[in-house]
């Protein structure tokens, strides 16, 4: 009976995302409830399931906020050190953006290319992938795509290619790093990996997919990147110092954002675990928005960290019970027990999955499979968990409601009067996602 409550309500949950009639985080934060409430109380009668899901205990560790050389097993439940990363980042990006970092960044390198669409084309695709190896992808194509906005207006040109392959290149960037990607947070504080393991692993094969993806994009859409401006003498550049409010927060901003890089490039050294990274940058942050530091705090995006939180619980009903080993065995069963073809049915499923839906909740709820799955198998975790990664993280450019950069991305395009259809999205992104995961699929076959 409580597999079958813990299962009706994921479904739900699932079901109620898609719909996207109600807002994630209280559809989340519902599902959360019941699941607390028919499956550990009503059916499985069981406090300890219930204290083992909402994982508190965990925050008053030392091996929470330090790693020694002795890493404790990620336990199930909530998983408080991504709520807490993800916190302190965004509160990071917040002051960066009121200090005009982004829209400075994007106008200077506008300006070093000498406001030429096509190098402007390679450099804002290069720059998309790269940012978002360290800053959340949505805050990345919210200022790229506004900026590529304005430089069509000024140039005179289409800027729907451009926008296109800015969003397809952050989904791409954002597989590349551990925290570049919700699901790359999620898999790399559950199951104990580095910046760096996914630098060496997923930021290789997003490396070379990166290089193949702008050669394609640069072959296919080049000839719809043509100024209507016959004398480029008469147009008034933008100055990329008009988009510095403040000299003083915009260099505080810049060393803070530094300072975080190499944080989570050296945590595995230094001890720090990513939980404590995001209170250090948050507090940095606050302190040096002074005055500003209360809006900050209120321009968090609350809604998602409570999705977060809702997810992880109906998730751990899901554990709780023992639904996540009934699909590690069917996955098994399917496959014969050939790894080779447990990484195939991974990559593409996870890859279907979120080019439909949230691939927040997919990658919450596979970890535990790929756990199970490693465990009977006998194989190494690592293969199966790049796997996932690169399945959600790609997956989710295929269509316009993939991944939330994919929404803001066309958002902030049909906003300025230039509206993307799904035909049009998905002719440009569909070919660049099977690429990729062919690419991604290559690698891990070939590495593992």
């Amino acid at each position: 009976m409580a597999q079958i409550a813990a299962l009706a309500i994921f479904l739900i949950m699932f079901l109620l995302i898609i719909s996207e009639k109600i807002e994630r985080h209280i559809v989340a934060l519902s599902c959360a409830g019941l699941t607390i409430a028919v499956v550990f109380g009503i059916c499985m009668r069981s406090f300890s399931a219930f204290a083992a899901t909402m994982n508190i205990k965990t925050i008053f560790t030392a091996g929470f906020w330090y790693q020694s050389e002795t890493v404790s097993e990620s336990s199930s439940g909530i998983n408080w050190s991504t709520i807490i990363f993800v916190m302190g980042m965004m509160i990071m990006v917040e002051g960066m953006a009121n200090a005009g970092f982004f829209r400075w960044l994007c106008l200077r390198i506008a300006k070093l290319v000498k406001y030429k669409i096509i190098p402007i084309f390679i450099t804002f695709m290069i720059m998309s992938g790269v940012l978002s190896m360290f800053i959340d992808s949505i805050t990345v194509i919210l200022f790229l795509a506004a900026v590529t906005v304005e430089l069509a207006m000024t140039l005179r040109f289409d800027p729907v290619p451009m926008i296109l392959a800015e969003i397809f290149c952050s989904n791409l960037g954002g597989s590349a790093t551990m925290c570049g990607d919700p699901p790359n947070i999620i898999i790399g504080t559950s199951l104990h990996y580095s910046f760096t393991d996914f630098l060496t692993n997923t930021g290789v094969a997003a490396g070379i997919s990166m290089v193949v993806v702008i050669f394609f994009f640069y072959f296919t859409l080049r000839k719809e990147l043509v100024s209507d401006v016959a004398d480029n003498s008469s147009i008034k550049y933008p100055d990329p110092k008009d988009a510095i409010n403040s000299k003083r927060d915009f260099l505080i901003s810049t060393f803070i954002f530094l300072l975080a890089a190499t944080l989570l490039v050296t945590h595995e050294k230094t001890g720090l675990t990513v939980s404590l990274i995001g209170v250090i940058i948050a507090i940095l942050t606050l302190l040096a928005a002074r005055s500003k530091a209360l809006d900050i705090i209120k321009k968090v995006d609350y809604k998602t960290l409570l999705f977060f939180i809702g997810l992880f619980v109906v998730v751990g009903g899901l554990e709780q019970t023992g639904i996540l080993e009934v699909i590690a065995a069917l996955i098994e069963k399917i496959s014969g027990g050939n790894t080779n073809i447990i990484i195939a049915i991974i990559l593409w499923m996870s890859a279907l999955a979120s080019a439909f839906i949230d691939n927040i909740p997919f990658a919450a709820t596979m970890i535990p499979v790929i756990k199970s799955l490693a465990e009977t198998q006998g194989a190494g975790l690592a293969a199966f968990a790049w796997t996932l990664s690169m399945g959600t993280d790609i997956g989710g450019s295929a269509t316009p409601i993939g991944a939330s950069a994919n929404v803001v991305g066309t958002a902030v395009s049909a906003k300025s009067g230039h509206p993307i259809s799904w035909k049009r999205y998905c002719t440009t992104a569909v070919p660049a996602t099977i690429l990729v995961l062919m690419i991604s699929m290559a690698y891990i076959y070939i590495k593992y």
